[in-house]
């Protein structure tokens, strides 16, 4: 994002004059979710203060600030964090610099329904290359997942909202070497194939990491709360 963000976290970005991570908040809690861990990394100054400032207008969702001095990847989050993870069943994993109004609780729903550790969203994408592909067998089964492909599977995405319980951690490492970054995408979800199912998004999930996509979801998001 460039300058956009050299002085403003991505997740404070506003949208139609809103920060992005109000609206996630605000999403959280009209779907029933009462705790949030967020981690901080660039600028988090400013995340803290607005944390601070939502906590003493919002009691619900509480938010745990968890600051990474070096990124640990966005599934060594997830590890350092087992702790506090544990104590809820399931729990859901969202990459927050999404602009969306899929409804989480439904996602939540779907989980409890098949019984298996893991429920991956998916979207459709023009771009099936630049992403996380999904290979979707019989009953909306995982058969196959890979980042990034060469030659995709098909154009079903990773959509960065998933939902888990404690049996993800069964693929983890014991724990995180120093310096390492442990993704998702990459080390976690391809040792799950096999145990997890899709859930199709069929609401608004937008792109905001570069400048062009920023002004177009900015747009959608306008005609759509219009």
């Amino acid at each position: 994002m460039g300058a956009l963000t050299r002085q403003t976290p991505k997740c404070l970005l506003p949208i139609l004059g809103k920060p992005l991570l109000q609206i996630w908040l605000e999403l959280l809690r009209d779907q029933g979710v009462s705790e949030v861990l967020l981690n901080t990394h660039w600028l988090p100054q400013p995340v803290e203060a607005f944390v601070a400032q939502w906590q003493v207008r919002h009691p619900v969702p509480h938010v745990t600030l968890f600051h990474e001095p070096v990124l640990l990847g966005s599934a060594g989050t997830l590890l350092a964090n087992r702790s506090w993870i544990m104590g809820e069943q399931p729990f859901l994993i969202l990459y927050a610099d999404n602009l969306t109004q899929v409804a989480v609780g439904d996602l939540v729903r779907a989980h409890g329904r098949h019984g298996l550790p893991f429920t991956m969203g998916v979207f459709q994408t023009p771009e099936p290359r630049r992403c996380g592909i999904a290979e979707i067998g019989h009953d909306d089964l995982v058969v196959g997942f890979e980042e990034k492909p060469e030659i995709p599977k098909s154009d079903w995405a990773a959509a960065g909202l998933y939902v888990a319980d404690s049996r993800i951690f069964d693929v983890f490492p014991d724990h995180l070497e120093t310096g390492k970054i442990l993704d998702f995408g990459f080390d976690i979800i391809p040792k799950l194939v096999g145990r997890m199912k899709a859930y199709y998004i069929r609401e608004a999930l937008l792109d905001i990491g570069t400048p062009d996509a920023y002004a177009r979801a900015q747009a959608a998001w306008k005609n759509r709360t219009a």
